[in-house]
């Protein structure tokens, strides 16, 4: 497994159209690819490759809230913009406006030839709710009686092809079910063999899955949200869970898969434990959107086995477009937060660029937008300067930030780390405020020099200290709000100035 990768989520469907109204996987430029390797990029995930199910999208996609966020993201979409979610899901082959699996095993062969890795996604909790899988396989799914669909017809519902069975949707147990959905049965050991197939049939067209809201078809979870519909007279639930067996068989013949989880409540353990190389770390999210410092700052001292396989964003396709959400300058400042710390760091498709829409998956045209050239410059310094091996191979060590002086609490606003990686240093600094703020920072410097050279590459600068200043006063810190230093130094090579 990589260390601290980047992953790249492209949403497939309308992205691709930038190459042509009717392009397919065949027709992307390998300048695309070769671009996102200079970049730094790992992972590519093509999300919605697979075949929708376009006969739900007249029941599910024109949802009053739907609707509302369509009227947010394209001010002139018509129906025929609305293609379905990527997750209601006919059948786990490609769609063919997308092309074959021939084209999608020679893109996986494009992309492993240039070191990177090819993640698809992988939805266990549904299929969509007029599937070929619901017409071909109805045990699978979960089934409820008469009265249950006459009392909760949201929830439930009949299909022609089925008459007198009665299916429940999908859903978060939080939220209303999702009607463009069906509802797999994971008390029934058929369903669970049934999926484990489809992962297995996967696991040849990719390097990897991302599971879409993996927690529900834990055995809790499903138990708890499907209380009274999930018959465990006639389907006990089972001790295993599913995601333990079946990524234990995957990894017995592809050890390399990787298996990506989006998670919520605080199971990012749970699924780690069950085999999971990597869960999405919302809490850190949602510290850099509602909390300050000290909040991000304590969940960075968490178990570094943990932090290492944490999903780190500003920005995915669940959430507003960062700049929405932070505001230009707080946007960079929670970028290089969550890019240079532990973990593997997610960019969307358009954040480089600052895109302020947030894409709705069941449009498959984008507005567009202007391009934000501050942002930009931004996330080239960003990319360039973590794409540097201490990033990757370094060890990793949080910073205490001492007061600049007795009566001077700003300290308490800067989150600082530094990498380390033989004689070669980066420290990273951040001012996570709207304050101008000020600390020290001591940390051993090991050199025969009488200076150390810091050179500031995201802000092209070079400070120059005393290392006699150095150990007995620390690093003297000033930074305007939400601004940043991310400082690299060679310890025998302090002062030459090679750095790159």
């Amino acid at each position: 497994m990589l260390n601290n990768p980047k992953l790249y989520e492209i949403n497939t469907r309308v992205w691709i159209k930038r190459f042509g109204p009717d392009a397919q996987l065949k027709d992307i430029p390998h300048t695309v690819w070769t671009d996102l390797k200079e970049k730094g990029i790992d992972f590519v995930w093509l999300l919605g490759v697979w075949k929708t199910c376009t006969r739900c999208i007249s029941e599910g996609c024109f949802t009053p809230e739907l609707i509302k966020q369509y009227n947010a993201a394209l001010k002139d979409w018509t129906k025929a913009d609305v293609i379905g979610s990527p997750f209601a899901i006919d059948e786990y082959a490609v769609n063919p406006v997308l092309g074959t699996e021939a084209d999608l095993l020679a893109l996986k062969k494009e992309l492993n030839d240039l070191g990177m890795a090819l993640i698809l996604d992988f939805v266990p909790n549904h299929f969509g709710s007029s599937s070929e899988v619901l017409i071909n396989n109805p045990e699978i799914f979960l089934q409820v009686d008469k009265h249950a669909w006459e009392e909760e017809p949201y929830t439930y519902y009949t299909i022609p092809e089925h008459p007198g069975l009665y299916f429940a949707h999908g859903r978060d147990p939080f939220f209303p079910a999702w009607r463009d959905t069906a509802q797999l049965n994971y008390f029934h050991p058929l369903t669970r063999d049934y999926m484990s197939g489809i992962l297995q049939n996967i696991s040849n067209y990719c390097d990897g899955i991302r599971c879409s809201m993996a927690m529900l078809v834990l055995n809790n979870i499903f138990g708890n949200t499907w209380s009274g519909a999930a018959d465990k007279t006639k389907f006990p639930e089972t001790s295993e869970e599913f995601w333990s067996a079946a990524i234990k068989e995957i990894k017995s013949f592809n050890p390399g898969f990787i298996f990506i989880a989006e998670t919520y409540w605080g199971l990012e353990k749970d699924l780690q434990r069950l085999g999971f190389d990597y869960t999405s770390d919302k809490v850190l999210y949602d510290r850099l959107v509602k909390n300050g410092p000290t909040e991000i700052k304590g969940h960075l001292t968490a178990d570094m086995n943990v932090q290492q396989k944490s999903v780190r964003y500003t920005e995915k396709y669940e959430e507003e477009r960062a700049l929405q959400v932070f505001g230009h300058e707080r946007s960079m400042a929670a970028a290089t937060i969550a890019a240079t710390i532990p973990g593997l760091m997610l960019y969307q498709d358009g954040q480089w660029e600052g895109k302020k829409l947030k894409q709705v998956m069941q449009l498959g045209r984008e507005a567009k937008e202007q391009r934000h050239p501050k942002i930009e410059k931004f996330y080239e310094k960003l990319l360039k300067t973590t794409n540097d091996r201490a990033f990757r191979d370094g060890e990793w060590e949080l910073l205490f930030v001492h007061r600049a002086w007795d009566d001077n609490q700003t300290n308490a606003n800067l989150l600082a780390w530094k990498w380390k990686l033989a004689v070669r240093n980066i420290l990273v600094v951040v001012n996570y405020s709207p304050v101008q703020s000020q600390c020290f920072l001591k940390f051993n410097v090991i050199t025969s020099d009488d200076k150390v050279l810091f050179n500031d590459v995201m802000n092209d600068k070079i400070y120059i200290r005393p290392v006699t200043e150095l150990a007995e006063k620390g690093l003297y810190i000033d930074l305007s709000p939400w601004k940043s230093h991310i400082l690299v130094y060679d310890e025998d090579l302090a002062g030459s100035g090679s750095f790159f």
